[in-house]
């Protein structure tokens, strides 16, 4: 719980902002770097994970990501069950509630249990919610799920509802990586009216003004991935997490 709480507390003093960095593209001294560089610029947090495991490196970028930076949290963004690891100061564990997919929904958290309890990692019971991006996305197209659709605020809302009535303790809605259209702000809204647990928004965030207005719509925590991969620019990190933080609330 103690991440939780650290997650909780930061979600009640301001908007806050996450960089996503996959560790399946990059080398070990790109992952010190990036995760440096994350920290001195602004970032509240790094969420590490992706929807492949292609290059067998996930564990050893994340110990080098987590040595690498000093103050803030580093959390475990899964696609599959294997991308589970001591070398974190916490998991989301996912349960795509926006998906009729069983394995989606409980059959890969089965799956990561056992290691789960090995490691002895906290694990965060987390609703995760696929929006449509206007694109067919990596998760899209691995979880076979069918996303949300983009104007359907109604029903994010409810499913988001659901989750958090079923125990999860963090909301993460995403349009996908490499999403033409990131989620709307009248969604975001309408979600984060109906919930009194956090909010994470990612996908296609891919400007600090677009960034600022999710944060304002209600996003307790703004993620960018994509943006940072196409060439990593420390300016664009602090403007993003400048942006973010200086928000103002809807």
């Amino acid at each position: 719980m103690k991440t939780y709480k650290l997650l909780i507390e930061m979600a009640k003093q301001q908007a806050n902002y996450f960089c996503l960095l996959d560790p399946d593209n990059l080398s070990g001294e790109e992952a010190r770097e990036y995760a440096c560089k994350s920290e001195e610029n602004g970032a509240d947090g790094i969420l590490v994970g992706g929807s492949l495991m292609y290059n067998d490196c996930f564990e050893d970028n994340l110990k080098i990501i987590k040595g690498a930076v000093k103050k803030i949290p580093v959390l475990i963004f899964p696609g599959l069950f294997n991308f589970v690891s001591r070398y974190a100061d916490a998991l989301l564990l996912l349960s795509v509630v926006s998906s009729r997919n069983p394995q989606m929904l409980i059959g890969e958290q089965v799956r990561a249990a056992p290691l789960i309890k090995k490691y002895g990692v906290e694990a965060i019971g987390t609703g995760y919610i696929l929006i449509d991006g206007g694109n067919n996305s990596s998760v899209q197209y691995m979880s076979h799920s069918m996303p949300i659709p983009h104007a359907k605020d109604d029903i994010a809302a409810v499913h988001a509802l659901a989750a958090q009535y079923m125990g999860m303790r963090i909301i993460y809605m995403d349009a996908g990586s490499g999403a033409v259209n990131p989620i709307s702000n009248s969604m975001i809204s309408q979600v984060k009216s109906d919930i009194n647990i956090p909010l994470f928004v990612g996908g296609g965030i891919r400007k600090p003004d677009i960034a600022a207005q999710k944060a304002a719509a209600g996003a307790d925590f703004v993620v960018t991935g994509n943006v940072l991969e196409e060439g990593f620019d420390t300016r664009l990190i602090r403007e993003f997490a400048q942006a973010i933080h200086h928000s103002r609330r809807i």
